[in-house]
């Protein structure tokens, strides 16, 4: 254990899957007692070792077992084989609040919680104003928490955890609990902990916020570790993986409108070879091709791109108008490309619309309503996160004093 604070090894956990339960004295008489059910392996021959003062993190898919491990670190859960060792004193933030009893007030809930999680009278008593400011719920704090909205619960539940002072804190799913103003006092909390020596272990599909806290990272799959290493690598590696198979040429819009004269037959998005591509790089060259077909002579029309994240965040517009770049005219079937010689996307998935409209860009043709989705990877440049990569170059000079 020199130098460790969780030291897992060879951990496997499984469950039963009950096909049918005995729900009656007869029922379990005439089976004799037996009902069916699968043995499912949460956990297959885990090993870790996390070191004293290091943030880690465990990243994977819904089901591959990092709750299930959280909980055998935290010891609510006991291994089927294997063994896992702790030093230090332990807190376990995984369901939060669920010490509190709804007919008590938040003060009362405090002390009754606390104590559940180890802390004494006195000690309560000397971190209670410590514990409400942080949660701000001083002007609540004599309601009962059943008049509570479900944040300020949770803040409440988080706040008593996090201040029992810990040498290892585990930590599941709750980095974005409450408003921004709460997130950002939690951050840091977190910054605190590391600064103080603390062990903190996350679970969390935050996978930029568990790229900047972590120190390391661990990817379960299926039960097992399938990669361990410093959290960059490993997050991007899971998140590239991660990223679906997407339809290479498509107009399956959302929604679609427009008079018809002029429609668009396709949308692609094409790689520097000019080959179809559903996963580019961030950095990487690639182009946006519309294909049209006009059943009739339509004069200057004005193709246009726009971009935007899943959750409708617009991104980038931009029209053939604008760029000077609009035919005389069109008819029959034809296509227009967008050349973008520097990808410059942070890794995310992105949706495109398209439209073909007048040159007053009043009077619409067609119009695809996230008419392409895809996925950009990780690439070059390689920066800390957001919508967009600038492609900047750090530089210092020093001066003489």
């Amino acid at each position: 254990m020199s130098g460790a604070a969780v030291v897992v090894e060879d951990v496997s956990k499984r469950f039963r899957l009950y096909h049918e339960r005995n729900r009656s004295l007869k029922a379990a008489i005439l089976r004799a007692g037996r009902v069916r059910y699968d043995e499912f392996w949460a956990l297959r021959d885990v090993s870790l070792e996390i070191e004293e003062g290091t943030t880690y993190g465990l990243v994977g898919e819904n089901g591959s077992g990092k709750s299930t491990l959280l909980k055998c670190i935290a010891k609510i859960l006991r291994p089927d084989a294997g063994r896992i060792r702790t030093q230090g004193k332990m807190a376990a933030l995984l369901e939060l609040g669920s010490g509190f009893h709804p007919e008590l007030s938040g003060r009362e809930n405090v002390f009754l919680n606390g104590s559940i999680l180890g802390l004494s009278k006195r000690e309560l008593t000397a971190r209670f104003d410590e514990i409400v400011g942080f949660a701000g719920l001083e002007r609540f704090i004599d309601q009962p928490v059943k008049n509570y909205s479900s944040g300020m619960y949770v803040r409440l539940g988080f706040s008593v955890a996090i201040n029992i002072d810990p040498d290892v804190l585990l930590v599941d799913e709750v980095l974005a609990v409450g408003d921004a103003v709460f997130q950002r006092r939690c951050n840091e909390k977190f910054a605190d902990f590391r600064r103080a020596g603390k062990t903190v272990v996350i679970v969390s599909h935050a996978a930029e916020a568990m790229r900047t806290m972590c120190d390391k990272v661990a990817w379960l799959e299926g039960g097992k570790v399938v990669a361990e290493g410093r959290a960059k690598e490993v997050v991007d590696t899971y998140v590239d993986q991660g990223h679906e198979d997407r339809v290479e040429t498509t107009t399956e819009a959302d929604s679609r409108w427009g008079s018809g004269e002029a429609r668009l037959q396709s949308v692609e998005l094409l790689d520097a070879r000019g080959r179809p591509v559903t996963h580019p790089s961030t950095g990487d060259a690639i182009t946006f091709r519309l294909r049209y077909r006009a059943s009739e002579p339509v004069a200057k029309p004005v193709f246009g791109l726009a971009l935007e994240t899943l959750d409708n965040t617009w991104l980038w517009a931009h029209h053939t108008r604008d760029a000077n770049f609009v035919p005389d005219e069109i008819t029959g079937e034809g296509t227009v490309d967008l050349r973008v010689p520097s990808l410059m996307l942070q890794p995310g998935t992105y949706d495109l619309s398209a439209s073909v409209v007048d040159y007053t860009t009043t009077h619409v043709y067609d119009y695809l309503r996230r008419c392409l989705r895809f996925d950009v990877e990780h690439g070059t440049p390689r920066e800390s996160g957001g919508y967009v990569a600038l492609g900047g170059q750090w530089s210092s000079e020093s001066f003489d004093a």
